[in-house]
């Protein structure tokens, strides 16, 4: 199976203003993008459903996080079953922002992304080191150990509507960016991975993407990486390169 190219852009808390989520949006619907890649870009959730009203319909719309419960009394959560309802395909979950900043847990976000698939969502599974971890060696060790409590939820039938983002902690905002062998290292053992825990059909058939102080300057050797099946972007998805980055793989 060849695996479809798949970018992402993580708003994450920007833009700040009305018109200036106008602008943005504007600029991505004039852009001349590779049909073949799979785009999904993540607004705040203050604007998912407007973003999705207005953006053009080859690119699809993901919520940045969301919680376990259907309803109830969870002041400041977003169900999933409220995101499928509004019309949103995707959710990212276990964003090292999240994980870090808020204390998410492996197995909180395990059991968000099992919720999430339940409700009909597809779901961008962020993994990563920190830099302490990586000069440690960790690397491999800190992914299977955050992808672990995952797999022990889900079903091998599941996978087919994950995408799992390695995001190495000390690149994210950074400026920072894994070499292209440091990145195709990381994904290989975190397909192997899946391979001895799950399938090989579904280490084969998973994309990997990467994350983490992507741009239009280094995004084409990263995507000629054998297993980097494209990008998860933050600070470039606010830009008019982040057209550049969903055409790496153009010639």
């Amino acid at each position: 199976m060849t695996r479809q190219f798949f970018v992402g852009g993580n708003f994450k808390l920007n833009p700040i203003t009305l018109e200036s989520k106008k602008s943005l949006i504007s600029g991505l619907n004039k852009a001349e993008l590779d049909p073949s890649t799979e785009v999904v870009i993540a607004p705040p959730s203050i604007y998912l459903i407007s973003v999705k009203d207005i953006v053009r319909k080859d690119v699809k719309v993901a919520a940045q996080n969301c919680y376990f419960k259907e309803s109830g009394a969870f002041t400041g959560e977003i169900s999933p079953k409220q995101l499928v309802d509004a019309g949103i395909p995707y959710v990212i979950l276990g964003h090292s922002e999240r994980r870090t900043i808020f204390k998410e847990t492996s197995e909180l976000i395990a059991t968000k992304t099992r919720a999430a698939l339940d409700a009909g969502l597809k779901v961008i599974l962020c993994i990563g080191e920190t830099l302490q971890e990586r000069e440690a060696g960790k690397t491999a060790e800190v992914c299977e150990e955050q992808l672990k409590a995952v797999v022990e939820v889900l079903k091998e039938a599941d996978w087919s509507n994950v995408v799992i983002a390695y995001e190495p902690v000390w690149a994210i905002g950074t400026g920072k960016v894994a070499t292209s062998a440091q990145a195709q290292e990381a994904h290989v053992d975190v397909r192997a991975y899946l391979a001895k825990a799950i399938s090989a059909a579904v280490a084969n058939d998973t994309r990997i993407i990467y994350g983490g102080s992507v741009t239009a300057v280094n995004c084409k050797e990263l995507a000629t990486q054998q297993d980097v099946d494209g990008f998860l972007v933050g600070g470039a998805s606010l830009k008019p390169e982040f057209a550049d980055i969903v055409n790496a793989k153009k010639a």
